[in-house]
């Protein structure tokens, strides 16, 4: 029996404290948004690319909504006759 209680009292020092909340929330935010990350690039071999694409066509369509005239219909015409 007296052969336990030396385990025991070494016991504490391997307990890693808890950090404080705000140390632990930063952690989880960190880790959630990894998951995401991971999620949404499941199976794309590049994602850097998949990126710029995205991007890029966000900026087409944007100037696209820019230059187009407000009542022309984007220059198209049609023609009855």
């Amino acid at each position: 029996m007296g052969m336990c209680l030396p385990c025991l009292g070494g016991a504490g020092d391997d307990v890693v404290p808890t950090p404080d909340p705000e140390t632990r929330r930063r952690q989880l935010a960190e880790a959630a948004e990894k998951r995401q990350k991971e999620t949404t690039y499941r199976g794309v071999k590049n994602p850097e690319a998949v990126e710029r694409k995205k991007k890029k066509q966000e900026e087409m369509n944007k100037q696209e909504m820019t230059t187009s005239p407000s009542g022309g219909g984007g220059g198209l015409k049609w023609q009855v006759g």
